[in-house]
């Protein structure tokens, strides 16, 4: 969790900076890889360059939903505008499985009516660049997912690491192409067809768990659970929510105090419990209710876990 510990205005201006290399990185490879495609006639060059342009596009979408989501909470949304993120990482999903189909539809076209391919060293030259690029791009992402935690950034990461594998299937094509083997070429297409399509199927249960408000995952809810237990004089806890949107982790739970305390002094524990929970994310909004251990229910549907 420390590793998530940066500042708003940090994890604002490194999601700024990913949305922007991002959006570079596609425009550079459609160009490049449409004038390789264009010279080659390669369907596994042509799905490229579909993924490609998909990537511009997915990435613009990015990087307004980052704009969007960077919004203070208003009046009108009191939780923040977060939740674009996962919105733009369900449409970005939509559009790649758009692709894949598109592309599935061209490449078995292919293996029914076989063209020749004009291999040129130019169209490896351009897919090796691609292949750089791409890397060094989702090196990046990583980086920035592991500090600011951001869904459309780790949407965006999945689907270029799956480019990564696909321009090595387009390097493999083209290279048999020389030597004769031609027909690896469209398969290999709807290879990557497929793949592109998985691709867009787990970005898009990734976004839909966002949007339903899925809980944290087990770990990450134990230590919260643990970090509440070692505030001095709480007995316990019940009725633990976690979600997170955009970044910012929303936990509420029911503490359960001795039923003498004074209530300025189940005050003050409560914030001591929302300070501490708060302390384990970049991001936090805690909500904490106090309740008595004399009418907690013995048998609380959370009780064997969180109590």
């Amino acid at each position: 969790m420390g590793e998530h510990l940066i500042t708003a205005e940090r994890r604002e201006k490194l999601l700024r900076w990913v949305s922007i290399a991002s959006i570079s990185v596609a425009i550079t490879l459609v160009a490049a890889k449409l004038g390789a495609w264009w010279y080659s006639d390669s369907v596994s060059l042509m799905a490229s360059l579909i993924d490609s342009v998909m990537d511009a596009g997915a990435s613009l979408i990015n990087l307004l939903a980052i704009r969007y989501a960077l919004k203070p909470a208003d009046d009108d949304h009191r939780f923040g505008h977060g939740k674009a993120e996962a919105l733009a990482s369900l449409l970005q999903s939509i559009l790649i499985a758009l692709s894949s189909v598109f592309l599935l539809f061209y490449a078995i076209d292919r293996i029914s009516n076989p063209t020749e391919l004009n291999f040129a060293s130019i169209a490896i030259v351009v897919m090796a660049l691609s292949l750089i690029l791409t890397i060094s791009l989702v090196l990046f992402q990583r980086y920035v997912v592991r500090r600011t935690a951001s869904t459309v950034v780790s949407a965006d990461s999945l689907h270029y690491l799956s480019d990564i594998l696909a321009n090595i299937a387009v390097i493999v094509a083209l290279v048999l192409a020389a030597y004769g083997f031609e027909g690896v070429d469209a398969w290999l297409g709807v290879l990557i067809g497929f793949y592109i399509a998985y691709s867009a199927w787990e970005i898009a249960s990734e976004a839909i768990d966002l949007l339903l408000d899925k809980e944290l995952d087990d770990e990450t809810r134990e230590r919260i659970v643990q970090q509440v237990r070692s505030v001095p004089k709480v007995i316990g806890l019940h009725d633990l929510r976690t979600r997170d949107s955009g970044g910012v982790v929303f936990v509420q739970m029911h503490l359960e105090l001795p039923d003498q305390m004074p209530l300025i002094e189940a005050h003050q524990i409560a914030e001591q419990v929302e300070a501490s929970v708060m302390g384990l994310f970049a991001n936090a909004e805690v909500l904490v209710h106090q309740d008595p251990i004399s009418v907690v229910p013995e048998a609380h549907p959370f009780s064997n876990q969180e109590s």
